[in-house]
């Protein structure tokens, strides 16, 4: 199996679940239709030994994505074999774990790995406002954070150094989102191409939704919880109907 570490730096922290639930509502609406995108099943808070998070259950319907890759296999995963396949079982894994912490990405292993996985793991460092590491045709000028200016807080745009220069500003709070991205699919002869490809479209999904987050900071600044679950409620009922009646689009019609 593959294991990658990626590491997204935001401006951002008091307010970052508030936006995260926000932008995950915005974009999941981008990439739903044709047949495809999110049905969300469960999305509620839960609390278990102390600890306190959201607990979400989505199926992604990706039946015509077309991929990268020039093989039929390819599209056979995307139609497929997806992890609730009762085919491949427990030779196929995708988990995406994340820690959100008070930094700039400069903390080493924060899941824990045993010394030996650590050792084996890729740690990529993502920049949201460096405009090489998106691809040419997920591109667009609204969701550069070094265009973009916030109206309501003032931040941004977000220079070549915004990095360095966040921690030593009391005033511009900061985080890192680590994830790790485990990825396992066992089938001799394509594994290594199928879990790096997968890879690839994490970081690819990841770094376009960093940065509509933050781009769309001003549409969800000072929105209470309270009304993050009644645009939940509101996208779950509007995501139903796009699977159904709207046309391809977001990554899945970029592929074409």
């Amino acid at each position: 199996h593959l294991i990658k570490s990626a590491r997204y730096e935001l401006p951002t922290i008091h307010t970052y679940q508030v936006g995260q639930l926000y932008s995950v509502a915005e974009t999941s609406k981008n990439e739903t239709g044709g047949g495809e995108g999110v049905e969300v099943l469960k999305n509620e808070p839960y609390e278990k030994d102390g600890e306190k998070g959201q607990y979400t259950h989505k199926i992604y319907h990706l039946h015509s994505m077309r991929c990268s890759l020039e093989t039929d296999l390819v599209l056979m995963y995307c139609s497929s074999f997806l992890p609730q396949n009762e085919y491949m079982k427990d030779n196929f894994l995708i988990k995406i774990e994340t820690w959100h912490k008070p930094d700039m990405g400069d903390q080493d292993n924060v899941h824990g790995l045993d010394p030996e996985q650590w050792k084996k793991t890729e740690v990529v460092y993502i920049d949201i406002a460096d405009k090489t590491q998106v691809d040419a045709k997920d591109y667009k000028p609204e969701e550069d954070p070094a265009i973009f200016k916030s109206e309501k807080t003032g931040r941004g745009p977000l220079g070549p150094n915004w990095k360095k220069e966040l921690p030593s500003n009391t005033n511009s709070p900061h985080m890192c989102a680590y994830k790790l991205v485990t990825v396992n699919f066992k089938w001799w002869g394509v594994q290594n191409k199928i879990e790096n490809f997968i890879q690839k479209q994490e970081k690819r999904l990841f770094t376009k939704f960093h940065r509509q987050l933050f781009c769309l900071i001003d549409k969800w600044i000072g929105l209470t919880m309270e009304d993050i679950r009644r645009i939940e409620e509101e996208t779950q009922k509007e995501l139903d109907e796009m699977r159904v009646k709207d046309p391809v689009k977001g990554s899945s019609a970029s592929e074409d």
